[in-house]
């Protein structure tokens, strides 16, 4: 086990020194091949970043199933949070339609979730917008952020799943977001890599082939998720050419000094279009 399980439930990242957007898209995504049904992902501050998400799923067909939503401003934010209930209703329709034309699918990879149901919620940056708002004032802020947060807590226990955030800095104004968490996973920086640890979780080794370790880079998620997909059944898809990627982006660096680069694989501008589960 070398990323934690996200149980049902607020959960609450923390990450030391770093805004930690491959280990959050790591965890959605690993947290999707072992569950069926959507995930649907409120962005804040640009966390739902299409290059990263590619080149690190191990299929393309995994990120049919992230429906993002961008809030710019406070109010925006709060808003697409309050809209969870009528996108997932829509989502629900649009499958079981699409499901009923093409007849019975597969077998569900788990008996405890549904492909038309949401699997997740991601509301990554959750104190951003409304601490960077300068129309609302401090007072209001934190109430439009508690009425964010109960919101997402009501979306945890009504659909009975994970909800996952994060928030950029830790002090009063977030305070009431350790609060609502009902999980604490915590992400410090060490010279292997992120180090993540939780109440049932400690990330301990770093394994690669021929007993070697990686640095965690943008190489090490893409194999690890490539091998989650390979035990759940889901074939990996395979990289199409692309432009290299920016220098000290997505490499490897093994036990002996080896440097191993990583292939970018940019999503298409249609997956954030409207209509196909954009925003």
């Amino acid at each position: 086990m070398l990323l934690p399980s996200l149980n049902n439930g607020i959960t609450l990242l923390d990450v030391d020194g770093d805004r930690g957007v491959p280990l959050l898209q790591s965890l959605v995504l690993d947290h999707l091949l072992l569950h069926d049904g959507p995930a649907f992902w409120v962005d804040a501050n640009g966390h739902a970043t299409t290059t990263t998400l590619a080149q690190i799923s191990p299929s393309q067909r995994l990120l049919n199933r992230i429906h993002v939503a961008r809030g710019f401003t406070a109010y925006q934010h709060y808003g697409a949070v309050c809209d969870l209930p009528t996108a997932v209703n829509k989502s629900i329709r649009t499958s079981t339609i699409g499901a009923g034309a093409a007849g019975r699918g597969g077998p569900s990879r788990d008996e405890d979730t549904s492909p038309h149901t949401p699997a997740l919620i991601v509301a990554p940056a959750v104190d951003t917008q409304y601490r960077a708002d300068d129309t609302l004032g401090e007072i209001h802020a934190k109430t439009l952020q508690a009425r964010t947060l109960a919101r997402l807590s009501t979306c945890a226990d009504g659909y009975d799943i994970p909800v996952l955030v994060t928030r950029n800095e830790r002090n009063e104004f977030t305070e009431s977001v350790a609060t609502v968490a009902d999980h604490h996973l915590e992400c410090e920086q060490t010279r292997m890599g992120p180090r993540v640890v939780g109440e049932d979780f400690e990330t301990l080794v770093y394994p690669v082939d021929d007993g070697a370790y990686y640095q965690t880079t943008f190489a090490y998620w893409q194999q690890l998720l490539a091998a989650r997909a390979t035990q759940v059944g889901v074939e990996p898809t395979t990289p199409a050419p692309s432009t290299p990627t920016p220098e000290g982006v997505g490499t490897g660096v093994t036990a002996e000094g080896e440097t191993v680069s990583a292939t970018a694989d940019p999503l298409l501008d249609a997956w954030t279009a409207t209509g196909t589960g954009g925003r």
